[in-house]
C-alpha cells in the first residue's frame, strides 16, 4: 500500500512492490495500473482520481510504463532522485556493520543504476565504501572472477566479524 502521508515511505519501493507482483500474475499492462491504483490510499489515491479523470474520455487504457513514469514524477521529484544519487556516491561504510552499509547501499542503489552497470562495477563501488577493518582482504578477493555483490557483502561480513572477534581476544 502506498499513502504519500509518511515520509518515510518511498515511492520507488511501491512500484517495485506492485511490479513483482503483476510479474507473478503475468499481468503488467492495464491491469496494473488497477490493481495499483486499488493500493494507493489517502493522499496517494486523491491524486489518482483526478490524474485518471484528465486522461481523454475513449483513450486506450493507461499502460503500466505510463502510469510509472507519471506516478514517480509525481510522488519522487528529480531533486529527491537526485539527492539519493549523491547519498550513495557519498556512502561509506563507516561505524556501520557491514550488514548495515549492504541494507543502506541497496536503498540507495535504486537510485544510481547509471553508476552501477555492471556486477563488477557493484562489487568495485561497495568494496570503496568498506571500512579498513574489511577492505584490504575485501579488494584481494573481489580479484577472483566469480565473485559478485551477494558473495562479497557475504565475504566482508565474515571478514568483519573474524577481525572483531580477534580485537576482543586481545
Amino acid at each position: 500500500m502506498f499513502t504519500s502521508a509518511n515520509p518515510k515511505e518511498d515511492p520507488q519501493d511501491f512500484i517495485d512492490e506492485m511490479h513483482k507482483t503483476l510479474r507473478v500474475m503475468r499481468t503488467i499492462e492495464a491491469e496494473g495500473v488497477e490493481l495499483a491504483a486499488y493500493r494507493l490510499k489517502g493522499v496517494a489515491y486523491s491524486w489518482f482520481e483526478p490524474w485518471e479523470d484528465s486522461r481523454e474520455w475513449g483513450s486506450s487504457p493507461t499502460r503500466w510504463s505510463e502510469f510509472v513514469d507519471v506516478f514517480v514524477d509525481h510522488f519522487l521529484p528529480a531533486e529527491t532522485k537526485a539527492a539519493c544519487a549523491v547519498e550513495f556516491d557519498n556512502l561509506k561504510q563507516g561505524s556501520k556493520s557491514v550488514w548495515e552499509y549492504h541494507m543502506e547501499f541497496a536503498r540507495l542503489s535504486k537510485y544510481a543504476i547509471l553508476m552501477l552497470p555492471t556486477m563488477e562495477a557493484r562489487v568495485r563501488r561497495f568494496m570503496q565504501g568498506l571500512s579498513p577493518l574489511v577492505i584490504n582482504k575485501a579488494a584481494t578477493t573481489a580479484l577472483n572472477s566469480d565473485m559478485n555483490y551477494g558473495k562479497m557483502v557475504e565475504f566482508s561480513q565474515a571478514t568483519e566479524d573474524r577481525k572483531l572477534k580477534k580485537r576482543r581476544e586481545r
